[in-house]
């Protein structure tokens, strides 16, 4: 009820805009949509051979937040943007302060802000998600590089989380509003990383003050061999800026469900449910019904938009507005990665 009390942003009046050139603490750059009526992303373009993306993003840094705010993702599109350094230093513009610690995920550091995207089967699409919203810290800002396009595919599909709460059934939103997220963890099962690698030490009482500081339950098995950690965060936030509600979380990328059949009968074939290397559930620890995952899985489908990417595209994305994901794709495929402007459950 509170949501539909707060005023939504009115997109309808967006389908009519045509491209805007403006002129900008003196570089000339345009202002317009991938097609007609797509509100997301908003992509700058520069209208003048001369415009340097770094100054010209330092000396419009406000502007170019507030459209991030407003339509969930800003794509700079014809400014070159295909070198490490080119794109650590646009990256440095746009945030306050870049991420450098590289545990979590399986990926690579290209420099000390800047990572290689995630390591996943090409193959394979990886579900949309809100960048670590699984932790008790993450980025309030995802900003891609592409240097070489795939071949085919390898899109980054998004998806405007706000809507997506919109769109959730009310007893769904109702249930992990109130009821939240379980995720729970469980290291040295040979599947994913280990937890030497992911806590970045080999000392047990390191990793217990990590977990303790981060909100993170946690329990050692087989004589300190394994571990097992878990975890309830929320999964809908409201965003600092807008007010706006948003659906924030991980759990189609925990949840069993969302495998293919064949991984999810091998894994079960495998493991005991409280072993997974991976599960999520309802923060009071009761399930989560497949049926339920399914349709939230079905919404991300519907409201997912999707673009090529173009040698030296640069896109921002406001982690809390909009989810990510990418698609399978074939032949050589380069992105870098950077993650900005920290922020933890307490500020939203």
């Amino acid at each position: 009820m509170e949501t539909k009390q707060r005023r939504r942003p009115d997109f309808s009046k967006l389908r009519g805009v045509k491209p805007q050139t403006v002129n900008l603490s003196g570089a000339v750059v345009e202002r317009t949509f991938l097609e007609p009526g797509r509100a997301l992303p908003l992509v700058y373009r520069p209208a003048t051979a001369d415009v340097d993306v770094v100054d010209w993003s330092t000396k419009n840094r406000r502007a170019i937040d507030q459209d991030c705010v407003r339509h969930g993702a800003v794509l700079f599109r014809g400014f070159g943007v295909d070198a490490v350094d080119l794109f650590d230093r646009l990256a440095s513009a746009l945030c306050n302060e870049l991420f450098n610690e590289n545990g979590e995920h399986p990926r690579e550091s290209v420099n000390r802000n800047v990572y290689t995207p995630v390591f996943f089967p090409p193959d394979q699409k990886l579900l949309w998600h809100n960048e670590n919203s699984f932790n008790q810290r993450w980025p309030r800002k995802i900003i891609f590089c592409c240097v070489r396009p795939a071949d085919v595919g390898g899109e980054t599909p998004l998806v405007d989380s706000r809507e997506l709460f919109r769109r959730l059934p009310d007893a769904i939103r109702a249930d992990f509003q109130s009821r939240q997220v379980m995720y729970r963890r469980n290291y040295g099962t040979g599947l994913g990383r280990d937890w030497p690698d992911v806590f970045q030490t080999e000392n047990p009482a390191e990793v217990e003050a990590r977990c303790k500081a981060d909100g993170i339950e946690m329990a050692w098995k087989d004589g300190g061999q394994r571990l097992s950690t878990w975890a309830v965060r929320p999964a809908i936030v409201r965003h600092p800026d807008t007010g706006e509600m948003s659906w924030f979380n991980q759990a189609q990328h925990w949840h069993v469900s969302c495998v293919d059949d064949d991984t999810r009968k091998s894994m079960e074939a495998v493991f005991a449910a409280e072993d997974m290397p991976r599960s999520c559930h309802f923060g009071d620890g009761s399930p989560i019904p497949d049926q339920v995952m399914g349709e939230i899985l079905d919404h991300y489908r519907q409201l997912e938009v999707s673009f090529p990417w173009q040698r030296g595209d640069v896109l921002v994305v406001d982690n809390i507005s909009v989810a990510h994901a990418r698609n399978p794709f074939a032949g050589e495929r380069k992105l870098l990665v950077a993650l900005g402007d920290m922020m933890s459950f307490a500020q939203v």
